[in-house]
């Protein structure tokens, strides 16, 4: 008997599916955020390029045919002229006060509101409501109905009391502006500090309180050192809203008295000189300190972040 031998089939390869390159999934994730990016480039960024172009240029819109570059010149006069100057420092002055009494407000406003007691959530709710106020109610508010020399409710109380009747505008026109920015922006500066206050640990503040110590060295000692990021996070976010405010000054002095500040400056500048060039290169100078302070800002919050996922 002979033996029959059959040569071996060769095995056929399988064809497996390649999986997709990560540059491909990359893609693929970002692909849905592109018309919400070019919308923002376009909205945001292409005027902001062209405002940074006409800053280089002595434009007066009543007189196009004159236009010339001039390099920094627009930049050397927002920072040499006197006027100039001083919208500068009024902006300076104006962030500054009203960040500084809207923390200590809204600090004090949030440690009442961290212990219990009947009815906090509708006092949180009453003290949350002027910063839901539009802008420009706001200060047609004060103006109005708490700042008018004849029928305003803070004369109407002096005179119930036997006071003087002052012309709060005309008397105090930078502290009438500040004292409507801190009412509207003292709740922000509340919810912020409220946040953190709930966030601390309450098994250290027990500890705490078993070894003796007071309200006032648990304060010092424990929560001041635990609001510090969140002191820094409202008085940045803060900064970044009134260094650009407008609706303030132009409602309550319309820019008189001293009040001007660099965003009405650019608005004279720009709708009343006509001075497109000048316009421009002040408002270049408030959107790169609006970038500085929001660059501090961001680092505050990714700190933040990181103190929280390092408890999870």
């Amino acid at each position: 008997m002979t033996a029959t031998t059959t040569a071996p089939v060769a095995a056929t390869p399988v064809r497996t599916a390649r999986p997709p390159s990560a540059r491909l999934r990359n893609w693929a994730t970002r692909a849905p955020l592109l018309p919400a990016l070019v919308f923002m480039i376009v909205v945001t960024q292409l005027p902001f390029v062209a405002t940074l172009v006409i800053s280089f240029f002595d434009w007066n819109s009543l007189y196009p045919d004159a236009r010339r570059f001039t390099g920094i010149d627009n930049y050397r006069q927002v920072l040499t002229d006197a006027d100039l100057r001083h919208s500068v420092w009024t902006t300076v002055l104006l962030t500054a006060a009203v960040v500084l009494v809207s923390l200590v407000l809204g600090l004090v406003l949030a440690l009442l509101l961290d212990r219990r007691f009947k009815g906090r959530g509708v006092v949180r709710t009453l003290l949350i409501a002027p910063f839901l106020v539009v802008p420009v109610a706001a200060a047609l508010l004060w103006k109005h109905v708490l700042y008018n020399p004849e029928y305003g409710l803070l004369n109407g109380l002096l005179h119930y009391v036997g006071g003087p009747q002052p012309d709060w505008i005309s008397n105090t026109p930078l502290l009438a502006v500040e004292a409507s920015l801190v009412w509207q922006w003292t709740p922000f500066m509340m919810l912020i500090l409220l946040a953190g206050l709930q966030s601390r640990d309450p098994q250290q503040i027990e500890a705490a309180r078993v070894d003796g110590a007071s309200d006032w060295q648990i304060f010092r000692h424990l929560t001041l050192p635990h609001l510090r990021r969140y002191l820094e996070l409202g008085a940045l976010l803060g900064s970044i809203y009134i260094v650009q405010n407008f609706d303030a000054v132009f409602t309550i002095t319309s820019g008189g008295l001293g009040t001007a500040n660099l965003p009405y400056t650019v608005y004279q500048s720009f709708y009343q000189a006509h001075e497109n060039g000048l316009a421009s290169a002040a408002g270049v100078l408030v959107v790169i300190g609006s970038i500085i302070i929001a660059t501090f800002a961001l680092r505050v919050v990714s700190s933040l972040f990181r103190e929280e996922a390092s408890r999870a």
